[in-house]
Protein backbone atom coordinates (compact mmCIF):
# COMPACT_ATOMS: atom_id res chain seq x y z
CA UNK A 1 0.00 0.00 0.00
CA UNK A 2 0.98 3.50 -0.69
CA UNK A 3 0.41 5.73 1.67
CA UNK A 4 1.90 8.95 0.74
CA UNK A 5 -1.51 10.59 -0.20
CA UNK A 6 -2.28 10.08 3.43
CA UNK A 7 0.69 11.59 4.47
CA UNK A 8 0.36 14.78 2.15
CA UNK A 9 -3.12 14.80 3.44
CA UNK A 10 -2.67 15.03 6.93
CA UNK A 11 0.37 17.49 6.90
CA UNK A 12 -1.57 19.82 5.01
CA UNK A 13 -4.31 19.74 7.27
CA UNK A 14 -1.85 19.88 10.67
CA UNK A 15 0.36 22.39 9.30
CA UNK A 16 -2.26 25.03 8.12
CA UNK A 17 -3.89 24.83 11.78
CA UNK A 18 0.07 25.36 12.40
CA UNK A 19 0.08 28.06 10.37
CA UNK A 20 -3.15 29.77 11.09
CA UNK A 21 -2.91 29.58 15.01
CA UNK A 22 1.26 30.87 14.20
CA UNK A 23 -0.12 34.06 12.36
CA UNK A 24 -3.08 35.03 14.84
CA UNK A 25 -1.07 34.63 17.82
CA UNK A 26 1.83 35.70 16.17
CA UNK A 27 0.38 39.19 15.13
CA UNK A 28 -1.24 39.34 18.25
CA UNK A 29 2.52 39.34 20.32
CA UNK A 30 4.73 40.23 17.79
CA UNK A 31 2.91 42.34 15.16
CA UNK A 32 3.69 42.13 11.25
CA UNK A 33 7.43 42.00 12.45
CA UNK A 34 7.01 38.46 12.39
CA UNK A 35 7.05 38.21 8.33
CA UNK A 36 10.86 37.71 7.94
CA UNK A 37 10.50 34.63 10.54
CA UNK A 38 7.75 33.17 8.50
CA UNK A 39 10.03 33.63 5.42
CA UNK A 40 13.03 32.21 6.81
CA UNK A 41 10.97 29.05 7.84
CA UNK A 42 9.29 29.09 4.11
CA UNK A 43 12.48 29.42 1.82
CA UNK A 44 14.50 26.61 4.02
CA UNK A 45 11.75 24.36 4.01
CA UNK A 46 11.46 24.92 0.40
CA UNK A 47 14.98 24.17 -0.30
CA UNK A 48 15.64 21.29 2.05
CA UNK A 49 12.52 19.58 0.25
CA UNK A 50 14.41 19.86 -2.79
CA UNK A 51 17.53 18.36 -1.70
CA UNK A 52 15.92 15.48 0.74
CA UNK A 53 15.44 12.19 -1.03
CA UNK A 54 12.43 10.33 1.27
CA UNK A 55 9.43 11.58 -0.90
CA UNK A 56 7.51 11.78 2.50
CA UNK A 57 9.76 14.00 4.37
CA UNK A 58 10.19 16.50 1.08
CA UNK A 59 6.22 16.32 0.54
CA UNK A 60 6.00 17.59 4.63
CA UNK A 61 8.40 20.03 3.77
CA UNK A 62 7.10 21.27 0.50
CA UNK A 63 3.48 21.53 2.26
CA UNK A 64 5.82 23.48 5.25
CA UNK A 65 7.13 25.96 2.55
CA UNK A 66 3.88 26.51 1.46
CA UNK A 67 1.79 27.40 4.80
CA UNK A 68 4.70 29.63 5.55
CA UNK A 69 4.88 31.45 2.55
CA UNK A 70 1.14 32.00 2.78
CA UNK A 71 0.89 33.08 6.80
CA UNK A 72 3.02 35.89 5.71
CA UNK A 73 0.25 37.47 3.39
CA UNK A 74 -2.23 36.23 6.10
CA UNK A 75 -0.10 38.23 8.74
CA UNK A 76 -0.67 41.29 6.79
CA UNK A 77 -4.58 40.53 6.24
CA UNK A 78 -4.91 39.85 9.97
CA UNK A 79 -3.55 43.18 11.10
CA UNK A 80 -6.43 44.93 8.64
CA UNK A 81 -9.12 42.57 9.74
CA UNK A 82 -7.89 44.19 13.44
CA UNK A 83 -7.86 47.41 12.32
CA UNK A 84 -11.33 47.24 11.19
CA UNK A 85 -12.29 45.28 14.30
CA UNK A 86 -13.83 42.17 12.22
CA UNK A 87 -11.44 40.19 15.25
CA UNK A 88 -10.76 41.62 18.59
CA UNK A 89 -6.96 42.34 19.45
CA UNK A 90 -6.19 39.98 21.98
CA UNK A 91 -5.09 39.71 25.46
CA UNK A 92 -1.53 40.29 24.36
CA UNK A 93 -2.09 43.52 22.56
CA UNK A 94 -4.64 45.56 24.90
Amino acid sequence: MNFSGLAAALSMIILTWAGHTAVIKGEQAFGVGLWPVFLVIGVASLVISFITANVYISVILGVTAAVFLWSIYELFKQRERVKQKRVSRGRARN
